[in-house]
């Protein structure tokens, strides 16, 4: 497993805690709601489960979100086949699934409060960043064959990860618009609960191999 120090996949967000806008934090959803249907919210990679009235019980799972994140889900479906079969993943899709990561990471901040620079539309400077590197060496075809199984217990925890994220966003939110400021302990949770969301969709998208860590914690 790697570890938090190696992992090719970190985010980067400048700590925005004070003077926070309270305008654009209290009408934040309607603002973001281009940004929501091109890259989706800033938690969707998610294991849900429905119980209807009678004992059938329907499982679904999702990476990502938006248009873009449809269009990058197809190009994972096509880069499971190259890698199969060739053990390298095309560098247009990889590219594809890179640009789509990087978009989600900027507007996933603006959503969850992080931030209050409006994201731009593609790949432009922004205080919230992702980095991912590209690696030379040949993929693991055994883990990406069994990919989706490998990450359940991610899909989980990030699950229930989302339940806290969505109480303590609700709380900043109150205390951005009655103080001004995002409590700390609050905003270092936001973005150790994104970063690893974001792990685990560039590990679905099979951008690398490395197994996600179990960990909100940040790379200095």
């Amino acid at each position: 497993m790697t570890n938090d120090a190696a992992h090719p996949v970190r985010i980067r967000v400048e700590p925005s805690l004070d003077g926070r806008n309270r305008l654009t934090t209290a009408f934040r959803f309607i603002l973001a709601i281009p940004h929501l249907i091109l890259v989706g919210g800033p938690l969707t990679v998610a294991l849900a489960w429905t119980s209807s009235g009678s004992q059938q019980t329907d499982y679904d799972w999702s990476a990502g979100g938006g248009v873009l994140g449809a269009v990058a889900a197809v190009s994972a479906i096509l880069a499971w086949f190259a890698i199969i079969f060739t053990g390298r993943h095309p560098p247009g899709l990889w590219g594809l699934a890179a640009f789509y990561l990087r978009w989600r990471v900027r507007s996933a901040a603006y959503m969850a409060l992080l931030r209050d620079e409006y994201p731009p539309f593609g790949d432009e400077p922004y205080p919230a960043a992702l980095d991912v590197a590209q690696r030379d060496a040949p993929r693991n075809r055994v883990s990406v064959a069994f990919r989706i199984i490998l990450v359940i217990p991610h899909l989980i925890a990030i699950a229930l990860l989302g339940i806290a994220w969505g109480i303590t966003s609700v709380i900043a939110w109150f205390a951005i618009l009655f103080t001004g400021r995002f409590p700390e302990g609050l905003y270092r949770f936001g973005v150790g609960v994104l970063q690893w969301n974001i792990r685990v969709e560039a590990y679905l998208l099979l951008l690398h191999d490395d197994y996600p860590p179990f960990s909100l914690a940040l790379a200095a």
